[in-house]
């Protein structure tokens, strides 16, 4: 019968390969590099993925990672050349290429970050510190990116990581001095909104009075004209009734007198005080108009 502390070892002895068989192993993915540290100071770079081992219990693993990684800074007031402020949000992309000083400089991609982030914001300040607001926002951009990764990748190699890119996302200026300039833009719509008013004004006011000249003018062509129709009508009236008077006195004389009996009587309400025997009445008594001989005095 075997003894219970041979039982007891043999179970210790399979806990302890057990043990040193979890610890002696370790998996690295694809976008995995493992930095394998011996009490704490770095031994080997394993950049290949898989299962690898390790010696258990003196050796531990610190995974890096191999994919592209952000920083993302926060916004920033930048004072441009010509003395306009900017509040300016940026961020970079890096990847580590060398793990073992990235180890040994930040540690942590933490702390990376924060240290790179102010690389960032220096490099940011300096840079466009020496543009105008019109080179940052429209005119050379693209340029001033360029100089900030260019500065940032200087700095950043002594941490072991390339800068891929840099961004600035947004340069806009504060909040007060965007008001006023908003105010001072509309001021200046407004001005010039006033001068095209004033110039529509003006402009219809030329053509109003243009019109209103060429109105008269047309009347008083117009008027003209009438004046010599009319004329030229009375004169070929005249014409008609001085020839008609000449064929026949009597009939224009009677006509003549119709017209005036029209005009004179034309109311009903018209009252005339005349004579019976009034030359106005020569034809109510005699169809002719010739007046009467005169009766002969008595006794004669």
């Amino acid at each position: 019968m075997k003894s219970p502390f041979a039982a007891l070892g043999v179970l210790l002895a399979l806990v302890v390969a057990i043990l040193f068989a979890a610890g002696g192993f370790f998996t690295v993915g694809q976008t995995q590099q493992a930095l394998v540290l011996r009490f704490g100071e770095p031994r080997t770079l394993v950049k290949e993925p898989g299962l690898h081992f390790k010696a258990p219990f003196v050796e531990n693993v610190v995974y890096i990672d191999n994919r592209i990684l952000d920083v993302e800074t926060s916004k920033q007031e930048v004072l441009a050349s010509d003395n306009n402020r900017l509040e300016v949000d940026s961020f970079l992309r890096y990847r580590i290429v060398d793990a073992l000083k990235f180890y040994q400089s930040v540690g942590t991609p933490q702390n990376a970050d924060s240290q790179i982030g102010n690389v960032l914001n220096s490099a940011v300040r300096r840079v466009l510190g020496e543009a105008t607001i019109a080179q940052i926002v429209r005119d050379q951009r693209a340029q001033l990116m360029v100089r900030i990764r260019d500065q940032v990748e200087a700095e950043a190699q002594k941490f072991g990581v390339t800068v891929q890119d840099v961004r600035i996302r947004r340069a806009d200026l504060p909040r007060q001095i965007s008001e006023q300039v908003f105010k001072r833009m509309q001021t200046e719509r407004a001005r010039e909104a006033s001068e095209f008013r004033a110039q529509g004004n003006e402009q219809a006011q030329r053509v109003t009075s243009k019109a209103d000249r060429d109105v008269v003018v047309l009347r008083a062509q117009a008027q003209q004209q009438a004046d010599k129709v009319r004329g030229e009508g009375d004169a070929e009236r005249n014409r008609i009734f001085a020839e008609v008077y000449g064929r026949d006195p009597d009939f224009f004389a009677f006509y003549r007198s119709m017209q005036a009996y029209e005009a004179g009587l034309k109311s009903s309400d018209t009252r005339m005080v005349l004579s019976p025997n009034s030359e106005f009445f020569r034809f109510f008594g005699r169809p002719s108009g010739v007046p009467a001989p005169a009766a002969p005095a008595p006794g004669r």
